[in-house]
């Protein structure tokens, strides 16, 4: 994820912390410190970053659970509304998807136990005095998972309890119908804290703005995957593009660009192998600051990601997405080019399985392709 910084690397995923996430942690200094001092911002200060180191044994309750299905994760990311596992797929099975997605509040539930018993005591009035310095720190974190937990548990995407609720749907009506289910009743869950939000706690608009839209992209995805499932990537890749050699220059950059709809140039060498990519935003990028005879490889994007054409499509689904790649270069099995795939393409075989679930894409092309 853009703007965040690593902190460590456990077990392989990367630890990071976005810089909204610190921008947060100096408004809670700053606010605790005026109302009652050094003191009272290092207290705030306390809590806050104990509570988020659970947010982060939250995130990997998830992660070691999804190793056992052989699920890595690349990166936990800290935000100010919680953590974001970047897992590298999707659980295939609807049960492997339940446990992965319990296994975060689970932790969650497991960590304010512990911390009850150390305490002796619970209060359930504590839990409307999360930021109360009087109430000790243990019953107040012990409180704060029970929260967490619970409030992940709510069926509303992107959070646990809206994972669960498609899982066990997807054991009954499959998981397309499912996933529109538990999107619709997210996007449900975030009128109402919407609604909730105008009586004063604006907080609530902001999340549930954010439940809106993660619901909506989480119904998107899945749609993607269903689309591309049994389909090669040389089934949907474009194959009649212009590319671009290794010794171009900006001049050849713009006159393919004109010359095209295309929105990406492949880079080749003398081989037809690909080494770069460059893209409409980099040409015009280029212009501003760059004479016609600068090399193209000077701005293009390397190195870049290559995909087999007979790889199957739905996995590249989730390299377009995890990487943010604008297109990615197909080659056969010497390395060579046949194909330009990019989002477009995954966008209009996406429509035409939703006009036409039974067309039958055209796979004599795609094996000649690949030859």
């Amino acid at each position: 994820m853009r703007w965040s910084l690593t902190i460590g690397r456990f077990g392989g995923t990367a630890v990071k912390i976005h810089v909204t996430f610190v921008l947060l942690l100096a408004w809670i200094g700053f606010s605790a410190w005026q109302q009652g001092g050094p003191a009272a911002a290092r207290d705030s200060l306390v809590f806050i970053i104990l509570l988020f180191v659970c947010v982060v044994l939250h995130e990997f309750g998830h992660i070691l659970v999804a190793r056992r299905y052989g699920i890595q994760a690349s990166e936990v990311t800290l935000l100010p509304i919680g953590g974001v596992a970047s897992l590298q797929a999707l659980p295939e099975k609807p049960a492997q998807e339940f446990a992965i997605a319990i296994a975060g509040p689970a932790v969650n539930f497991v960590i304010a136990i512990v911390l009850l018993l150390l305490v002796g005591s619970f209060d359930s009035a504590d839990l409307a005095r999360l930021d109360d310095p009087r109430v000790s720190l243990l019953a107040r974190l012990a409180d704060a998972n029970l929260f967490l937990a619970v409030f992940n548990l709510i069926p509303a995407f992107p959070m646990d309890g809206g994972r669960v609720l498609r899982a066990l749907l997807a054991m009954k009506l499959g998981r397309p119908r499912a996933t529109r289910i538990a999107a619709s009743v997210g996007q449900a869950f975030a009128f109402l804290l919407g609604f909730l939000g105008l009586f004063g706690n604006p907080l609530l608009i902001f999340i549930a703005i954010f439940v809106y839209v993660a619901a909506a992209g989480e119904a998107q995805m899945t749609a993607l995957h269903e689309s591309a499932r049994g389909l090669s990537v040389a089934e949907a890749m474009e194959t009649r593009f212009a590319s671009l050699p290794a010794d171009a220059r900006l001049a050849d950059a713009v006159d393919a660009l004109l010359a095209t709809a295309q929105q990406e140039f492949p880079v080749i060498d003398a081989f037809n192998k690909p080494i770069g990519l460059v893209t409409r935003e980099d040409i015009f990028a280029a212009l501003k600051n760059q004479d016609r005879d600068a090399a193209v490889a000077g701005f293009m994007r390397a190195p870049i990601a290559t995909l087999r054409a007979e790889a199957p499509l739905d996995a590249t689904v989730d390299t377009f997405l995890q990487q943010g790649a604008p297109a990615v270069c197909v080659v056969d099995r010497d390395g060579v080019l046949v194909g330009v795939l990019g989002r477009q393409n995954l966008a209009e075989m996406m429509m035409i399985k939703s006009m036409r679930p039974d067309w039958r894409f055209d796979r004599a092309r795609a094996e000649r392709s690949t030859r």
